[in-house]
């Protein structure tokens, strides 16, 4: 049996090419989180959106990028925690760095730093631009989570030169051993 996987875009959605998209494409069992404006996330229309998807297909397995990982970090303390098998948090983004790279400020909350009640695994890059890796080191203990060092890999995007990213699957089937991903 396969859990079905909700998969939650960062800032800006993701573009075609993006890595979410050919998991979508991949998973017939998969639906992607779609924000009513990916270019000002309001952290409360977010986790609303977010919340929303996840009651409608409870015990996904959410896969998560950048912003979007953020965002499900903070559902740690919702109401819909516990209808979450598990995540896999690919890169996620630090909120003021990202606000100093786009030149605006984002009203998206504080960093969560609540221990996160699902199983997760965080995947890091040693050089993303929208986070330190000694930071995320530091969040992924306080969430309790499985840390995967991808090594110099960018933001782990289309433009660091990530396109389907199938080795992502064996990261995401590591969190719940008995999900099965093609």
């Amino acid at each position: 049996m396969t859990r079905p996987i909700l998969i939650v875009p960062g800032l800006h959605g993701s573009q075609a090419g993006h890595w979410q998209h050919w998991w979508r494409q991949d998973h017939a069992d998969s639906s992607i989180v779609q924000q009513a404006d990916w270019s000002h996330p309001l952290e409360s229309e977010w986790l609303e959106v977010a919340e929303r998807a996840i009651f409608r297909r409870p015990d996904s397995l959410v896969i998560a990028h950048s912003l979007g990982a953020i965002l499900v970090a903070k559902l740690a303390r919702s109401r819909v925690a516990s209808c979450i098998a598990g995540a896999l948090l690919v890169a996620p983004a630090d909120i003021t760095r990202t606000s100093l790279r786009h030149h605006r400020t984002y009203e998206f909350g504080a960093m969560p730093q609540d221990r996160i009640p699902f199983p997760t695994l965080v995947v890091a890059s040693q050089d993303d631009p929208y986070m330190p890796y000694a930071k995320l080191v530091t969040l992924a203990g306080l969430w309790g989570s499985r840390i995967h060092d991808m090594g110099h890999v960018g933001h782990i995007n289309v433009e660091s030169g990530f396109g389907r990213w199938t080795q992502g699957y064996a990261l995401a089937a590591s969190i719940l051993p008995q999900h099965q991903l093609p």
